[in-house]
């Protein structure tokens, strides 16, 4: 088992219900397993998200995502944001290895997500808060933190319930950041809508990437979206 919801009891997880439902849980992944989650990572060979297929995954990475969208994960961790049988909501995964300086505005996350959990995978990260996500008691201040900044380091596991004012981002950073994301949606309809939207953004960012890059690198620190 690489995900055992026994480990968001420790006392290091942060558990908060305001300015919105939110977790902070280090820890959650056995360091015997570093090797072999980086091994079978996907390399994308540009920045952004992407749709999980497993089929670009080793094997791994494919037993993690699966850990990730059971009942008794998905279960747990809603538990935690206040929400019910969570796991009966349909999903949606998404990866990342690597952001460029446009990615990390302040956003809420769209009204079609009901909570997104992030987990990641970087064995290492500089001593530095570029990159470093920042749940915000605001949106328009990417200094106005609603808790210590989260550093996206190995078996780090942030979730939080979407709502109106759930702001968060991350000060400009480029290079490797390796992270799995699960969305739990409001409806299938919306899963589908999503997952044709993936497979065409898929194909747009491996043709645009360069140019997205050098359009974003000039965003300020407080830059939003909707």
């Amino acid at each position: 088992m690489l995900l055992d919801p026994a480990r968001l009891d420790r006392p290091d997880v942060l558990v908060a219900s305001a300015p919105f439902a939110f977790l902070v849980a280090p820890r959650q992944l056995p360091d015997a397993q570093r090797d072999a989650l980086a091994a079978d990572f996907p390399r994308y060979g540009c920045a952004g998200f992407f749709p999980y297929r497993a089929q670009d995954c080793g094997d791994s990475v494919r037993a993690l995502v699966a850990e990730m969208i059971s009942p008794a994960v998905a279960d747990a961790i809603g538990a935690r944001l206040g929400l019910e049988r969570l796991s009966e909501r349909p999903a949606i995964v998404t990866l990342s290895d690597a952001v460029h300086l446009r990615h990390g505005t302040i956003h809420t996350d769209s009204k079609s997500k009901i909570a997104t959990a992030l987990l990641y995978l970087n064995l290492d990260w500089p001593q530095a808060s570029e990159g470093c996500l920042r749940l915000l008691h605001r949106g328009d201040d990417i200094q106005a933190l609603a808790a210590p900044e989260i550093r996206p380091e190995y078996g780090t596991l942030v979730a939080f319930r979407r709502a109106d004012n759930s702001w968060h981002g991350h000060l400009p950073f480029e290079g490797e950041r390796r992270v799995v994301q699960v969305a739990w949606l409001t409806s299938a309809g919306e899963l589908s809508r999503k997952q044709r939207r993936g497979r065409f953004s898929r194909w747009v960012k491996k043709i645009a990437g360069a140019l997205d890059a050098r359009w974003g690198a000039r965003r300020g620190i407080n830059a939003r979206h909707d």
